[in-house]
């Protein structure tokens, strides 16, 4: 049960993040009331997390879902651009969030 309250810790990470850019600069109210929303409820869920699994492990796993999912929906949201380098890093951070779930914590 925890994994899944950081998976949806990570998804309210992601939709924070992607709330900053229309915020933008925190100068409209409503993008920034969900930047704000989002990411009080992320890290409260992280923190309900950390009862059952390691704080390096989840934090770790809790920034590295969150960064490929920003990295992710900016490049199909906000055209970001598409690169090899950048798709190598999304998957270098990938196998470092499956390598951190598979070396056994709870």
């Amino acid at each position: 049960m925890a994994w899944l309250v950081l998976l949806a810790a990570a998804a309210f990470e992601i939709a924070f993040a992607l709330s900053l850019k229309p915020s933008e600069g925190f100068s409209r109210l409503w993008p920034t009331v969900g930047v704000l929303v989002f990411g009080v409820i992320s890290v409260a869920l992280l923190a309900k997390t950390l009862d059952h699994l390691p704080v390096g492990t989840a934090y770790a796993i809790w920034t590295g879902v969150g960064s490929v999912g920003v990295v992710t929906l900016g490049i199909l949201v906000f055209d970001e651009p598409v690169t090899p380098v950048r798709l190598a890093c999304i998957a270098l951070i990938v196998t470092g969030v499956l390598g951190l779930r598979l070396a056994g914590a709870e």
